[in-house]
């Protein structure tokens, strides 16, 4: 095993950059050129938003206090807050859903009510509007996401529809459908609010939301929704309840819609149910779609939209449900990633202009291209870091791993029969075995994802079946799947330090307010994301965004991934899957490291010459039983073994000996 020290020597140097990263030297680009490039970039990522909100901020004085265009913004402002909400839940935690529209006239209602009542106060009315519709939010949620799929659209959808109706039920405080009438104007330390002076406010309530949103998203809870988006199972396998992580995202999406409503009585002075009907609902979805679902200030382009267009034009509306249902279509197909990303790509483009291609391709990841222009990648940060003696892999002790007796049917097919097996700490556990033997089964009733039907599984000790996967993973269990699932728009260096989130907890509020628990975390995520990177080679993708790798290095990034986390107990489904020789030799490398940190490993794989020569002990399992165990280096000796493999055992007379069948099994030392 390579020591700490040892493992920045294997670190990247400029020569052995991929391709695409090549470009001239920093110190050969103008500096004009890299300073703008980097800005471009989002180096400097707060001037925009900063002088943006200067700006609107200073707007009644330099337009003269515009009646038309001051009423306008703010109508648009309020709609950035209701968008930005579906945003967090549909376009980083994957839930689609239209009760923003609900959670939207709550707020109003009750704003307008109490307002109505005597309490005209701003604040007190903003945090009630914000805290009730993210009550609501939970109390929808939870049901429904409960059932899972489409429920919370439909729940959703149900809201918006029966709406007209609660307002009814409710008339003696709401109105009715004829509407709430008589909303007083908001008061601010008992000082009444005029037009212009609500319109700062607002501006004020998107400024402080947005830049909590930006910090929730652009912190480790932004990766969590977006490996969520891509697979609640990956999601659990990292400690964390994928119902629990969708709620929390529903929730801080309601809120800012809360905060919306309450505003909207204000401007408005009148409130009635058809302001919040299923064509702004349709509406806003479109709004962020077309922004971009994963956009934080994208959503103010598509807010403005959708106020100076449809909902400013009266003869729209006959037909907005069809053109806002052509419109979602033809955006699905060519605007995925919406005015945000397009935005993103086009900056990337001038970036790649200013800098120059004289080292022949251009960059193609803003985070490629802005480490390139300041010569500091994250793997030469660690490099200079490096020499601090970070622990290898783990300090926490393996966990010996039993199973007794484990037993699973699915329908009349017994893909586990009575399976007794261990695994002890600091050594490789190989199960082989054709494909349908049961390998993936028995790793999948470990982990949780299948229920056993009969016997137990234990953990140091302590047995666990029956428990939820996100608990048995955050036991120390960490594990690789037959297929790496990457989500998008997140770098190599998130993802593999996403494997130790739950480790290290950082809650929404530390991220949010950038309190010293959040740096502390976000600095120890960095550096003990790179140890494992290093350790498999590819520290200098760091900054490369994940998904958009190969097979194979995807594959690689999900156990540098696994590591990340410490585990106690290592399952590795398949990880040589799709690999060259020289990957092979990493992965082998990472394996071995592991276990002489003292993690538990379990390794499945069918290159059989790769499990001798990195496994101390195999188990062979042949349709759901376990045939023979028994040294790794031997096990292919073994006649049971090889008929399980080759389909049936030498026949008398047969010019092929056992050796030579062994050698049709074990194969190569080295992957071909």
């Amino acid at each position: 095993m390579s020591s700490a020290g040892s493992s920045t020597s294997r670190l990247a140097t400029p020569a052995q950059q991929p391709a695409h990263q090549a470009g001239p030297p920093p110190a050969e680009i103008a500096a004009w050129r890299r300073h703008l490039a980097a800005f471009l970039l989002g180096r400097r990522a707060l001037v925009v938003p900063i002088v943006g909100a200067i700006v609107l901020l200073l707007f009644p004085t330099l337009s003269g206090n515009n009646a038309y265009w001051i009423n306008q913004l703010s109508q648009i402002g309020m709609l950035a807050l209701v968008v930005s909400g579906v945003n967090l839940s549909f376009g980083y935690a994957g839930e689609v859903q239209f009760g923003q529209v609900f959670m939207f006239a709550l707020g109003a209602y009750l704003g307008g009510i109490l307002s109505v009542h005597g309490t005209t106060d701003i604040v007190p009315l903003l945090l009630i509007g914000g805290a009730a519709a993210t009550l609501a939010g939970v109390v929808i949620a939870v049901p429904a996401l409960r059932i899972g799929g489409w429920s919370l659209a439909m729940a959703s959808f149900f809201l918006v529809i029966c709406l007209p109706d609660v307002v009814a039920i409710f008339t003696r405080w709401t109105g009715g459908r004829n509407g709430l009438v008589g909303i007083p104007a908001p008061t601010l330390f008992g000082e009444t609010l005029d037009t212009t002076a609500l319109y700062e406010v607002i501006i004020v309530v998107c400024i402080v939301w947005f830049a909590a949103y930006r910090n929730l998203v652009t912190s480790r809870f932004g990766t969590l929704f977006r490996i969520l988006r891509e697979s609640p199972v990956q999601a659990s396998s990292l400690g964390y309840s994928p119902a629990r992580l969708k709620l929390t995202a529903y929730a801080y999406g309601a809120f800012p819609a809360g905060l919306a409503g309450v505003l909207f009585g204000f401007v408005g002075e009148f409130l009635q149910p058809e302001s919040f009907g299923l064509t702004l609902a349709i509406g806003i979805v479109a709004a962020s779609v077309l922004g971009g679902i994963e956009s934080v200030y994208g959503v103010i382009a598509g807010a403005a939209i959708l106020q100076l267009g449809p909902q400013g034009s009266l003869s729209f509306q006959e037909y907005a449900p069809i053109a806002y249902g052509a419109f979602l279509i033809v955006a699905a197909i060519l605007f995925r990633r919406g005015l945000g990303g397009i935005g993103q790509d086009l900056l990337l483009r001038a970036a790649n202009m200013l800098v120059g291609r004289r080292a022949g391709a251009a960059v193609t990841s803003a985070g490629t291209l802005s480490a390139h222009l300041h010569g500091d990648t994250v793997a030469e940060a660690h490099a200079a870091e490096g020499a601090g003696g970070v622990p290898l892999l783990s300090a926490r002790p393996g966990a010996p791993l039993q199973v007794s007796g484990a037993s699973k049917a699915f329908g009349g097919v017994k893909a586990l029969d009575d399976v007794t097996l261990s695994a002890e700490p600091g050594r490789v556990t190989a199960l082989i075995g054709s494909n349908g033997s049961g390998k993936t089964t028995l790793l999948n009733v470990i982990c949780g994802y299948a229920g056993i039907d009969g016997g137990e599984v234990s953990l140091d000790g302590e047995t666990v079946s029956g428990r939820q996967p996100h608990r048995i993973a955050a036991l120390g269990v960490g594990r690789t799947f037959q297929t790496p699932s990457m989500p998008r728009s997140v770098s190599v260096l998130d993802v593999v330090a996403s494997g130790r989130f739950h480790t290290d907890r950082c809650g929404p509020l530390s991220s949010i307010f950038r309190l010293p628990r959040y740096w502390r975390a976000r600095r120890a995520d960095r550096e003990r994301a790179l140890i494992p990177l290093d350790l498999v080679g590819l520290a200098h993708l760091a900054d490369d965004e994940a998904s958009s790798l190969s097979l194979g290095t995807r594959r690689l990034v999900e156990v540098a991934r696994a590591l990340c986390g410490e585990p106690r107990l290592l399952l590795l489904d398949e990880p040589a899957s799709g690999l060259s020789d020289e990957e092979v030799e990493r992965l082998g490398r990472a394996i071995r490291a592991a276990a002489a940190s003292g993690t538990t490993v379990v390794l499945i794989e069918h290159n059989f010459g790769f499990v001798t020569s990195v496994s101390d002990t195999a188990h062979v399992l042949h349709i759901g039983r376990l045939i023979a165990s028994g040294p790794a280096k031997t096990i292919g000796e073994i006649p049971a073994v090889i008929e399980s493999y080759l389909g049936s055992s030498a026949k008398p007379g047969s010019r092929r000996t056992l050796v030579q069948e062994r050698a049709l099994v074990t194969g190569p030392t080295t992957r071909p």
